[in-house]
């Protein structure tokens, strides 16, 4: 995955929070690129009646390793484009390249011994 990590994806405390781009309708379900700073997801749901919403939810749940309960859509409940919290993630899939939290310290942050 290329794009600026700051811009698609950050960490509040142990929730990692992504902005992302939903294509519904998809042929399979998956993380494509990342376009303008959002994680374009694709999945196959249909955008009716929070259908595409709910397979995100779920989708995502998947890819964390984390009970559907703890995948939320912070905002874009209507929109393509959506802020979603993931608590405590259990797995951070491959693909993503995504920093955990604690790599997120520079060297300069760290204490010399």
């Amino acid at each position: 995955m290329s794009g600026d990590a700051a811009a698609w994806y950050s960490w509040q405390d142990d929730a990692l929070i992504l902005l992302c781009r939903l294509q519904p309708r998809a042929t399979q379900d998956g993380f494509a690129e990342v376009v303008d700073g959002r994680l374009k997801i694709r999945i196959t749901a249909a955008p009716v009646d929070g259908k595409a919403n709910q397979h995100l939810i779920k989708f995502l749940a998947r890819q964390f390793k984390v009970p559907q309960d703890r995948v939320h859509i912070m905002s874009g409940d209507n929109s393509r484009q959506k802020r979603v919290m993931i608590a405590q993630p259990q797995e951070l899939p491959a693909g993503l390249a995504l920093l955990p939290p604690a790599a997120l310290t520079t060297t300069q942050d760290r204490p010399r011994h």
